[in-house]
């Protein structure tokens, strides 16, 4: 391997032969380039449909009510199905080991007041559970506690477009709201990935929003973050089983389907795992035959490149030289142009991601890139085809005799 008599004949064989070099190296970069730039994609595509559905807690169950379409038990149709907080925690003891995080919510648009500027703002009255539930990231101060919600205190986390709008200069933390006429005290700025209009809520105790309605017990939405150790299959199984059992508690028909409605992101995980599943596997079907075709690609040249040095293999062994040194000579040069060609293929491939960059989000595709271990793994699949791709033919020329070999057009 480190014989430099060898180094200096496969140096002089490549500057010799520059064209055949360049071919040979050609085939192995852009199978290379082709793989390192195809999972790229692939990895960008899910990288953008994690992110989509990143926005809340990805394991969230969301129950919400309307208006029954179909009498049942006696009650007309059209009647309106309302949840209150004994609904909330009936659904929350059902079955406690499969709750994670949850929350209540109850929801109004109320006039928000600081100083001279005021606006009409989404205020929701909810439990601590919600900042993981909504994803929410603290700007500044903190979320809402459970000593919040027994007190019936008198305080707003508000959204980073709230801050923007009405409290300009200096940290909002510490500052009073006028809420419909109430004084509420700032205790937190939040951020959300869902944008602006997520940005602009203002989050209070529920139980003091609930105070505020004359005393109501009103609850608009119920939400759940399942047990994150229940499978897809077990989380929607989990979803349509509160589903049944509220309806039968609000006497609502099991087939009236507006009475009570539930948003399972367990349904759409488990369609997103499937397609990604799929798509993991056209790209690695479609990666593997790129690979295929380079190596296909190397054991062609090479058999070409061996059947026209056969006159010079016929002239090495007349002189003496041995097979294991002309397979060891032509190995070692097909080695050393897999192995250049693919630093080169690998490079102008990451290269070529790097400058998409985010350049394709609009086609669903966001920070395209491949782990250094596929790629590893990809190049080492082609040096070792290229190793068997110039072992194979010079192999078999360096048992031709002497006499045959010069013989050879």
């Amino acid at each position: 391997m480190f014989d430099l008599d060898r180094w200096q004949e496969i140096f002089s064989s490549i500057r010799s032969n520059v064209l055949r070099t360049v071919l040979s190296g050609f085939t192995v970069a852009l199978g290379l380039f082709i793989f390192v730039v195809l999972f790229g994609i692939g990895k960008g595509l899910q990288n953008a449909f994690t992110e989509g559905f990143a926005r809340d807690a990805q394991n969230l169950i969301t129950i919400y009510t309307g208006k029954t379409t179909m009498a049942y038990k006696g009650l007309q149709s059209d009647r309106t199905v309302t949840m209150n907080n004994d609904d909330y925690d009936f659904l929350i003891n059902a079955d406690k080991d499969k709750v994670g995080d949850a929350s209540p919510r109850y929801t109004t648009s109320l006039m928000v007041k600081y100083g001279k500027e005021s606006g009409t703002y989404q205020v929701n009255g909810a439990e601590p559970g919600e900042k993981v539930i909504e994803n929410r990231k603290m700007l500044d101060g903190r979320y809402l506690t459970d000593m919040d919600l027994q007190r019936k205190q008198n305080v707003a986390v508000i959204g980073r477009m709230v801050q923007r709008d009405l409290i300009k200069n200096g940290s909002p933390v510490g500052k009073d709201l006028n809420i419909n006429g109430t004084m509420f005290k700032v205790v937190g700025v939040f951020s959300d990935d869902g944008g602006d209009w997520d940005e602009r809520h203002i989050a209070v105790p529920i139980t003091t929003l609930q105070q505020m309605k004359k005393g109501s017990d009103t609850v608009s939405t119920v939400y759940i973050a399942y047990n994150e150790k229940l499978s897809p299959e077990e989380a929607i199984k989990y979803g349509d089983e509160l589903k049944d059992r509220l309806k039968s508690r609000k006497n609502v028909a099991p087939d009236d389907e507006n009475g009570v409605r539930v948003w399972n992101n367990a349904k759409n995980m488990n369609e997103t795992f499937q397609f990604m599943a799929v798509l993991t596997i056209i790209v690695g079907f479609i990666g593997m035959g790129t690979l295929l075709a380079g190596i296909i690609g190397i054991s062609n040249i090479m058999v070409y490149i061996v059947k026209e040095r056969t006159k010079e293999i016929g002239v090495r062994k007349a002189i003496g030289a041995k097979p294991r040194s002309i397979v060891a000579l032509i190995v070692q040069e097909s080695v050393v142009i897999t192995v250049v060609s693919g630093i080169v293929g690998v490079g102008i491939g990451v290269l070529a991601l790097s400058l998409i960059g985010d350049s394709l989000e609009e086609y669903f595709i966001k920070s395209p890139s491949v782990g250094w271990v596929t790629i590893f793994m990809a190049f080492i699949a082609l040096v070792f085809s290229g190793l068997i791709a110039g072992f194979v033919p010079a192999y078999r020329a360096s048992r031709i005799k002497p006499i045959e070999a010069l013989r050879t057009e």
